[in-house]
């Protein structure tokens, strides 16, 4: 039953789809990993149990040859007795010849129990021969699907390392991506933008405030400059008198006497 029961699990492994059990498979690499390790132990129970199936093997063929040898050899007394016996019988002594008769008819019997013990023996051992023909290619085959699992999981894991260095080089690519608003750059120029429009609007609104001032400076100056002709109004000044560099000096006025005067 044991043997039968790796035989079985022989075959199931040996017809296992590799590829369709790691296209299943949540994590591909931990289970090719299993597989590897459930078929290391598989062979080597497989091994020791075709080791044992050979030993069995070949003490039945060695019992078989001994059945066969000894049936020759029982063959070969029954005809030296045979012999004898004759010779005996052509000189006239019938009891020597009765005798040696009887010793080639036991020799004769054991022959044919040696017949039948190496005929019922040799079903067994064709039988056995063909069960350890069928172990021997399983588990070749079984060491043939342990090699491919191991490529498999070398092409994975070297597939692993390709992908996750891909992905590291895509990310240090996108981190640097200067149009891409995401990107370290990206953010760090948005803040620089944001602090010059920020400092542009200080500018803008100093500016603003600083016109303002001067505007209310030359406010002041137009009041103190209306004030000051006022008083010059009040004065007795005239108002051109207020601003000689700018406007001429109109001529005075003549007197009623000077009209008079005139023929």
């Amino acid at each position: 039953m044991a043997k039968e029961s790796i035989f079985g699990r022989i075959s199931t492994l040996v017809r296992a789809n590799v590829n369709a059990l790691l296209d299943q498979a949540e994590h591909p690499q931990k289970m090719i990993d299993q597989l590897i390790r459930d078929y290391t132990n598989n062979i080597r129970e497989a091994e020791s149990a075709i080791a044992e199936t050979i030993g069995n093997l070949r003490l039945l063929e060695r019992d078989h040859q001994e059945d066969v040898q000894a049936a020759a050899e029982w063959g070969n007394k029954a005809l030296a007795a045979s012999r004898k016996a004759d010779e005996f019988r052509g000189v006239g002594n019938l009891a020597d010849a009765d005798k040696f008769d009887n010793l080639a008819k036991i020799a004769i019997q054991r022959q044919i129990s040696e017949e039948s013990e190496a005929k019922a023996a040799a079903p067994q051992i064709a039988a056995q021969t063909e069960v350890v023909e069928k172990l021997k290619s399983g588990l070749n085959g079984m060491k043939g699907k342990l090699e491919e699992l191991k490529t498999k999981r070398n092409e994975l894991v070297a597939r692993a390392k390709v992908a996750e260095a891909q992905n590291k080089v895509h990310d240090a690519v996108k981190s640097v991506n200067l149009l891409d608003p995401t990107s370290e750059i990206g953010r760090f120029e948005e803040k620089i933008r944001r602090q010059e429009a920020l400092a542009a609007g200080k500018a803008e609104l100093a500016a603003s405030s600083l016109d303002a001032q001067f505007e209310s400076l030359e406010d002041v100056g137009e009041l103190t400059e209306v004030e000051a002709r006022l008083a010059a109004l009040k004065a007795g000044a005239a108002p051109a008198a207020l601003n000689p560099a700018a406007t001429p000096q109109p001529q005075a006025l003549p007197q009623a006497d000077e009209y008079r005067q005139q023929p």
